[in-house]
């Protein structure tokens, strides 16, 4: 199994869905792979934060009468003793499919329009990795402001050698780094801070020439981006578009 096809299941191994096959390849897969027992990791810390912390409904009162109303129409009233069925057989596949369809046209209702983003939307990925690492509470892999810590440690865990500098006499503390996963390959995350602003600056090999830097706001935060020997730099923060542009040129 490589990497692609693991990250691919992780979802659903989370979940318990997997097969005993799939779940025992992807296991011995994980054991040999830093990077994806990383994934791992921060999909799970995800997983459990927004169990812990994201809002829970109970169903609306309606939904009963909903579905009554849909099985009425599909098979005819239901009284007395046959009311003891409803839940097995066919009266329970109605009953989740109008379950589903109440609730996916609730959904729909009151969720807002979803965001925009394909293969090539870059800004929005570095942003959603930046908003995981804050939101999950796993901003690091390995913590340190000595970049002769940081740089060795991402040794053997990707397939280049992200270069990383302490700037911390130009007030960008280096807090340390991590793998993350962006553009359909595994990245290296450089984590810095700018007095409170936590800033995720993420590098991976660059498929273009040297470029400038280029700057643009997603939600609110700030992203510049820029390709520098052979590498392509993507910085993301709530810092000041200004300041952020001044760690660009640092690096």
């Amino acid at each position: 199994m490589n990497c692609r096809e693991a990250q691919g299941l992780l979802c659903a191994y989370i979940d318990e869905e997997l097969d005993l096959v799939h779940s025992l390849d992807l296991e011995a897969h994980l054991r040999e792979c830093p990077s994806c027992a990383a994934s791992l990791k921060r999909q799970e810390a995800i997983r459990g934060a927004v169990a812990a912390h994201a809002p829970y409904y109970a169903a609306p009162a309606q939904l009963r009468a909903a579905v009554e109303r849909r099985a009425t129409a599909q098979f005819g009233r239901v009284d007395g003793p046959a009311l003891i069925h409803w839940w097995s057989g066919k009266w329970m596949t109605l009953a989740a499919a109008c379950a589903v369809a109440v609730v996916a046209m609730t959904i729909w209702r009151i969720a807002p329009e979803p965001r925009a983003s394909g293969p090539g939307d870059v800004p929005r990925e570095v942003v959603d990795s930046h908003v995981r690492s804050l939101l999950a509470k796993h901003l690091v892999d390995v913590e340190s402001t000595d970049q002769h810590t940081v740089k060795p440690w991402f040794a053997g865990k990707l397939d280049f050698s992200p270069e990383v500098r302490d700037l911390s006499e130009s007030g960008f503390k280096l807090v340390g780094g991590r793998l993350d996963y962006v553009h359909t390959r595994t990245v290296a995350a450089l984590i810095y801070q700018r007095r409170q602003h936590i800033i995720n600056v993420f590098v991976w090999p660059a498929h273009e020439a040297g470029r400038s830097a280029r700057v643009e706001d997603r939600d609110g935060y700030h992203v510049v981006s820029w390709v520098h020997n052979g590498m392509a730099w993507w910085a993301v923060s709530d810092l000041n578009s200004a300041e952020l542009q001044e760690l660009a040129k640092l690096l």
